[in-house]
């Protein structure tokens, strides 16, 4: 057990909310590491644009590990990898990918239970996940590598029926599979994430949507890591995108300069 990896799953049970940016390149992750965050995760939507892939595993695993080892090779705080679906047909495909990670230096990982089928993002079998997620955690073991093993429960990302219902249940099935903690994109309702939080024995992340509470409130209500998903990515680039058109207008440099 690295002294990393000791650190980053610590900041998930600290008094304070841990909040964890999301990078998309090697730049923007030193600019968090500069800026005194405390560890940086990826975001696959963000890096899969900037590399004129799709979002959902369209961006090839190769393409995804060479931006993952340059950012690594750039800062020295803890770095957790989105992996979505583990970008692998088999369990054994995905542990594969998952320990390459770890050999670049990886700490964490999101992986989630939905899946693409026929371009369209479902919820998947929350049992056949469990056992994904047990049968991944026991490989680690048995090779004695530690990972912080996020869950991304994509509830209320799906906006499934019966939503409160559904997503407790699948926090009873996930939190006994060997996963360190649970997220949760796309909740904001302080009754929601009140009620996930009482329904998990494992830590509860959110992630920043319109109408997430702010962060003391967040700490409150007992979410103990918050994520910046792509927003600032789509915030940076739409900035660009007007000084571009204030080039254009202007017929001049002067709104870059």
């Amino acid at each position: 057990m690295t002294d990393t990896f000791k650190k980053f799953k610590n900041l998930h049970h600290s008094p304070e909310l841990f909040i964890l940016p999301n990078a998309w390149d090697a730049k923007s992750a030193h600019l968090f590491q500069e800026k005194g965050f405390e560890a940086v995760g990826t975001s696959s939507a963000a890096i899969a644009t900037a590399l004129g892939y799709e979002d959902g595993e369209g961006m090839p695993f190769e393409d995804y590990l060479f931006v993952l080892k340059r950012i690594l090779a750039t800062v020295h705080i803890p770095v957790s990898v989105d992996m979505e679906m583990g970008y692998g047909k088999s369990n054994d495909k995905i542990v594969e990918n998952i320990g390459r990670l770890i050999e670049a230096g990886v700490v964490g990982i999101n992986i989630e239970d939905s899946l693409i089928v026929n371009s369209k993002r479902i919820l998947g079998d929350a049992t056949a996940f469990a056992r994904k997620i047990e049968y991944i955690r026991n490989q680690l073991a048995s090779k004695n590598l530690s990972l912080f093993i996020n869950i991304r429960c994509d509830t209320y990302i799906l906006n499934v029926s019966d939503l409160k219902k559904e997503t407790a249940s699948r926090l009873t099935t996930y939190q006994n599979t060997g996963a360190d903690g649970i997220f949760l994109p796309c909740i904001s309702q302080e009754q929601d994430i009140a009620e996930a939080v009482s329904n998990s024995t494992l830590p509860i992340n959110v992630m920043c949507v319109p109408g997430l509470p702010d962060f003391n409130r967040l700490n409150q209500l007992g979410v103990k890591r918050a994520s910046m998903g792509p927003f600032l990515f789509t915030k940076t680039y739409g900035r660009a995108a007007e000084l571009m058109q204030e080039i254009r207008d202007k017929k001049s440099f002067s709104p870059i300069l």
